[in-house]
Order: structure tokens, then C-alpha cells, then sequence
């Protein structure tokens, strides 16, 4: 990135959590806008199911090809049951949660038990007491150090881009996502979690009758798998970059985690429109509350936070290399970085 935590810019004087109050107007979102929004992506993606189903009688590659281009529009779908999550779609809050409940069938993603890990995931950003729960496992490189031969191992393969990247998103979305992890001592993300997965067989059942299992071969499963892959990957760089932010729980600040802990991912415009503006993560961490279409509003406005933790996407790769949080640098580290840190 252009800039360590240390040396963005950040508001002098303002301090991090005074952004909430500047930030406040714009959080309303606008009916009107929110399901041009939805159906300018729900159409889209219908459509292309349409077409590759269709294409099914020519070419299973042209329907492969079709089914990858679908994957973007389902990526924007999550940004938009994301935006729910968050009460930010609709002013009502009934509305958005339906909305996000039934995005969640076709993103096979319990609404309510993702709300509920999201929302933890927010309100413990950056903070190693509390890390676990709706995040990318970090270890500080003192704890890396402590760890048996086998741990240490467990934990590399755990960061490997393959995995990370290739095996991880089909367990998360196919596999983890089925059951409330984490959640199960209540009832009510049992039921998410048990009526997302009767909805979602519901689905599949009635594709496989009417069309074999070559849809689901060539149209879900390709779709569905890169969208999770792209969602993985912006969620593992809006946080996980070298200069990021992480703090001991008693030294931990919920808005300075949020400025300083989220990049600011700066993507071509197409890549920007087809994940919602969710690049603009800073300024969504520190209000979570605005709508993925008013963002660029607030970059607009104060280009102190259009210009803070940059990160274009040829920076952005080389985040993969970062495992270990020093807590003496303030930094991440790669393996062979921490190797060479007495």
C-alpha cells in the first residue's frame, strides 16, 4: 500500500471516531435507488442463468464461458445481502432482512447467522483478544513462535493461497455455511441456517427435474465457486495487508481499528460496480450504515478519506504473502520475513 496506518491521512484534529458524526448524513438510503439497484442485478443474472441453460443445446464451453460471467453479478448480489446485513438497503428493517434472506438462497448463505458473525466480525476488527469469528485466522508472530512443529504447519497450509483461495471458498459457501458454526447454541440461526438449506435442495431439485445435472455442473457450480473465490479475495484484502491495524484488547479502538485496519481498494470502474463500491472499505467500517451507493458520495466529499490506505490491485497480490502480526513493527509479516526477526 502507499501508506502505513501511521502515515494516512488521517483528519488532524479529528480523532477517527469523530468520522461518525461526519458521516451520519450519509447514511439514509433511497428506496428508489435501492431496487433499481437489485434489479439492475438480479436481471442480469436470471438472464445469464437463462442463456447458459439455453446455450446447454450448442456448447457446454459457451455455457461454461456464460456461467463465468454470471459469477460477477453474484458476487454483486452479496455485496447487496451484505448492504441488508448492515439495515443499509432499506429504511425498513423487516424489508432489508427479507431482502437478504432470500439473496442468501442463491448465495447459499444463512442470512440471519451471517448477520449475526458479520456483526461480530465489525465490532472486533483488529482486536487480538478477540479474534475468531467472522475473520481470516491471524496469529501474532509471538504466538507463531510457541507453536509445535505440527501446529506450525497446520497454520501454513491454513495460509496457503491454495488453500485460502482454492479449497476455502467451496468449504466456506458449500460446506461451513450449511450449519450455524459458532452459533449453534440458539435456535434461531438454526432455523436460518435449516430453511436457507431447505430452499437452496428446493432449487437444485427442481433444476436437475427439468434439466439433468449438466446445469448444475456447468452453470451453478463454476458460477457460484469464482463468485466465492472473488468474495474471499476482496474480504481477505480489505484487512489483511501489510500495514494493516491490530491492537491488544485494552489498547483497542473501534474507530481507529476501522480507518486504519480497512484498505481502500482501488479497482477499475467495471470491477468497482460489479462488488458495490465494498473496495471503499475504511469508510464503511467507520459506518456501516451507508449504502454501497452513497460511498462514493463520501469520497467525493472529503478527499482526506479518498486518499487514505490505498491499495491498487498490483499491491494488492502481494498481500498474500503476509501471515504473522508483529506486534513490535506493527506490521504482517511473511514466513520468511519472521524467520529472519529475532
Amino acid at each position: 500500500m502507499h501508506q502505513s496506518p501511521q502515515d494516512s491521512l488521517t483528519p488532524d484534529p479529528v480523532h477517527a471516531r469523530d468520522w461518525v458524526r461526519i458521516l451520519s448524513k450519509y447514511r439514509e438510503p433511497d428506496a428508489t435507488r435501492s431496487v433499481f439497484e437489485l434489479a439492475v442485478t438480479l436481471g442480469p443474472f436470471f438472464l445469464l442463468w437463462v442463456l447458459a441453460w439455453y446455450a446447454l443445446s450448442i456448447s457446454a464451453w459457451l455455457t461454461f464461458a456464460i456461467s463465468i460471467c454470471n459469477a460477477a453479478f453474484l458476487l454483486r448480489l452479496f455485496a447487496i445481502q451484505h448492504d441488508c446485513g448492515h439495515s443499509a438497503f432499506f429504511q425498513n428493517r423487516a424489508v432489508s432482512d427479507w431482502t437478504g434472506r432470500l439473496i442468501g438462497v442463491l448465495t447459499l448463505t444463512p442470512y440471519d447467522v451471517w448477520r449475526r458473525s458479520h456483526a461480530i466480525h465489525h465490532s472486533s476488527s483488529g482486536n487480538l483478544g478477540r479474534r475468531g469469528m467472522g475473520d481470516i485466522h491471524t496469529l501474532t508472530l509471538a504466538e507463531y513462535r510457541v507453536l509445535t512443529p505440527a501446529k506450525r504447519l497446520l497454520y501454513r497450509l491454513y495460509r496457503h493461497p491454495i488453500v485460502l483461495f482454492g479449497l476455502g471458498p467451496g468449504y466456506l459457501f458449500f460446506l461451513q455455511n450449511r450449519l450455524p458454526l459458532g452459533l449453534t447454541s440458539q435456535v434461531r440461526y438454526w432455523i436460518s441456517a435449516m430453511c436457507t438449506n431447505a430452499a437452496i435442495l428446493l432449487a437444485l431439485s427442481l433444476i436437475y427435474y427439468f434439466g439433468g445435472v449438466m446445469p448444475l455442473l456447468l452453470i451453478f457450480l463454476p458460477s457460484t465457486l469464482l463468485a466465492a473465490t472473488a468474495g474471499v479475495w476482496l474480504f481477505y484484502v480489505q484487512h489483511q495487508f501489510e500495514a494493516a491495524h491490530w491492537e491488544p484488547e485494552a489498547e483497542w479502538d473501534l474507530h481507529t481499528a476501522a480507518l486504519q485496519g480497512s484498505s481502500h481498494y482501488v479497482l477499475p470502474s467495471v470491477l468497482q460496480w460489479l462488488s458495490a463500491n465494498i473496495g471503499i472499505h475504511h469508510v464503511h467500517h467507520l459506518y456501516s450504515r451507508i449504502p454501497f451507493y452513497r460511498l462514493p458520495e463520501v469520497l467525493r466529499d472529503h478527499d482526506i478519506l479518498a486518499q487514505s490506505n490505498r491499495m491498487t490491485v498490483r499491491e494488492s497480490l502481494s498481500s498474500v504473502r503476509f501471515h504473522l502480526w508483529d506486534e513490535n513493527s506493527k506490521r504482517l509479516l511473511s514466513f520468511a520475513q519472521a524467520r529472519k526477526t529475532i
